[in-house]
C-alpha cells in the first residue's frame, strides 16, 4: 500500500475562506463600478456672486456665475431671495425685470455637466416690496434644483 498523504482539514477551510473573501471582494467591486456608471451627482457651483446698485437708487442688480461641476445635468427651477420666491418680490422698478439671463431664458435654467451661465436678478429698493432691501444689507440666494438641492450664496449690497 503507497503512503498517500492528503491536505488536512484545516488547511482547506482557510483556503476555501480565502477565495470566498476574494470573489466577495471583486464582485463589489464590480458592482461599484456598475452602479457607479448609472448615476451621476448634481453640483453647482456659484463661482461669482455680487451686487451693483442701479444708477438713480432704484435699487441693485445681483449677479451670480453658476457652473454645474457635476456628472449630470442640473435644472435650476426656483431662485430664492432670504426665503422668499424671486418670483414673489413685487417689482416696482423697470417693467419686466424679473430674471435676466445672459440668453434671455426664463425659469427653469438647464446646465449641463461643465456648462456655465451667468444670472442677473433685480433687488428693489424700499419698503413697499415683498422684502425690505437696504444698503449694507447681506441677502441670501439660494439655487433650488429640480432634484431637491439648494445652492446657497450670501451677497452685500452696496
Amino acid at each position: 500500500m503507497e503512503n498517500v498523504r492528503a491536505i488536512s482539514p484545516v488547511i482547506a477551510t482557510v483556503i476555501i475562506v480565502a477565495v470566498t473573501i476574494a470573489v466577495a471582494i471583486a464582485v463589489a467591486l464590480w458592482m461599484t463600478g456598475l452602479v457607479g456608471g448609472f448615476t451621476g451627482t448634481e453640483n453647482l457651483q456659484i463661482v461669482n456672486a455680487y451686487a451693483l446698485a442701479r444708477t438713480g437708487g432704484a435699487g441693485w442688480d445681483v449677479y451670480l456665475s453658476v457652473k454645474n461641476a457635476g456628472t449630470t445635468t442640473a435644472t435650476i427651477d426656483q431662485i430664492f431671495v432670504n426665503g422668499i420666491p424671486y418670483t414673489s418680490i413685487t417689482l416696482t422698478s423697470p417693467a419686466g425685470a424679473t430674471i435676466s439671463l445672459a440668453s434671455p431664458t426664463p425659469l427653469p435654467i438647464t446646465l449641463s455637466p461643465g456648462q456655465d451661465t451667468s444670472i442677473q436678478l433685480y433687488i428693489p429698493k424700499g419698503s413697499g416690496q415683498a422684502l425690505a432691501f437696504s444698503p449694507g444689507q447681506q441677502v441670501e440666494i439660494k439655487l433650488h434644483t429640480a432634484s431637491g438641492k439648494t445652492y446657497p450664496v450670501q451677497v452685500v449690497l452696496p
